[in-house]
């Protein structure tokens, strides 16, 4: 059965927004991996999502731990940044669309921390905003049912991945299948489904942005809560998503120079192309940039020029094996 949620036109215009910019942060993050900035994104992720859950350690303190230094804080927020690494660094491995995947995903993060680790709950739970109960779960005997209906939306849903990887964050959040856990596994199981179809997204904490937005983060699920369902809680979401992805663009900019930009559009299997084209790839250069750039490209060998009437192109020349 799908989950409840419309398509509003602030969706279709964040995915088309998002869309655009994942083109520009996979030929900069990806074509020149770096462990550093992979350590220091997951640092980031697993400091944000923890924080969000009460973690008091610091990003300095999850350093000294991922170094295996000797770090003084209490033993239940260490064990929960020891748990997090672990499943950081099996996330190649996780298969999103596996329940069973998921199960285990869950065991390690909460291993040490819960009886029930791996499990899903027995009992009823009720969330609790202040001195009020907030949201009340679906009953513990539905649970398995529940989440067997999610994984095969996501396995064989129609809509977007962008929406799907919202759709289940937010399911999760309502069914809340664990007695404790279900907020770093909604974030983390986002990231895990994201990642299967845009691999650069390793690369971009967004949980930092929840962090920092954490009243709204709330407020669109309990929107949602209300409505019955998660278009809220998608709008919100994809909102985090593309200003995740604009502040990794921002930040791959001024590194990426004249023969950054021309290595990149070398390796895309492009064989002809004009002006327009290559500013399609570079958005954020100017014309006179692109021109300078691809007169360089020629003069490199890069490109032989082509003028045709009032359009000139270009063609990528075969590289000598």
């Amino acid at each position: 059965m799908k989950p409840p949620f419309e398509i509003t036109p602030d969706i279709i215009s964040r995915i088309s927004s998002i869309s655009q910019k994942i083109g520009e942060a996979h030929g900069f993050y990806l074509n020149r991996p770096s462990p550093q900035l992979r350590k220091e994104n997951r640092i980031k992720t697993i400091h944000s999502s923890l924080h969000i859950e009460g973690n008091t350690l610091s990003q300095e303190h999850i350093t000294a731990i991922l170094e295996n230094q000797r770090v003084i804080g209490p033993a239940k927020d260490i064990r929960e940044v020891v748990n997090a690494l672990r499943v950081y660094d099996q996330l190649d491995a996780i298969v999103p669309t596996s329940e069973r995947s998921f199960l285990q995903a869950h065991k390690m993060l909460m291993e040490g921390l819960v009886l029930d680790a791996g499990a899903y709950r027995k009992g009823g739970v009720g969330i609790m905003k202040g001195s009020s109960v907030a949201h009340v779960a679906p009953p513990a005997e539905r649970v398995g049912e529940l989440m067997r209906e999610l994984f095969a939306y996501v396995r064989t849903g129609r809509d977007h991945v962008l929406i799907k990887s919202c759709v289940f964050h937010y399911e999760l959040e309502f069914i809340h299948p664990f007695s404790d856990g279900n907020g770093r596994m909604g974030r983390l199981w986002q990231t895990a489904l994201l990642m299967k179809s845009f691999p650069v997204f390793e690369f971009l904490p967004f949980e930092t942005l929840i962090a920092q937005r954490q009243e709204g983060y709330y407020r669109a699920l309990a929107a949602s809560d209300k409505a019955g369902a998660s278009t809220r809680f998608i709008e919100f979401m994809l909102h985090i998503l593309d200003d995740a992805l604009a502040d990794a663009v921002r930040a791959s900019r001024p590194q990426m120079k004249e023969i950054d930009r021309l290595d990149y559009y070398t390796s895309l299997g492009i064989r002809t192309f004009s002006r327009h084209d290559y500013m399609q790839v570079f958005k954020h250069i100017s014309s006179a940039t692109a021109s300078r750039d691809l007169a360089k490209g020629v003069e490199l060998g890069h490109f032989e020029k082509h003028a045709r009437g009032n359009q000139t192109t270009y063609t990528v020349r075969a590289r000598p094996l």
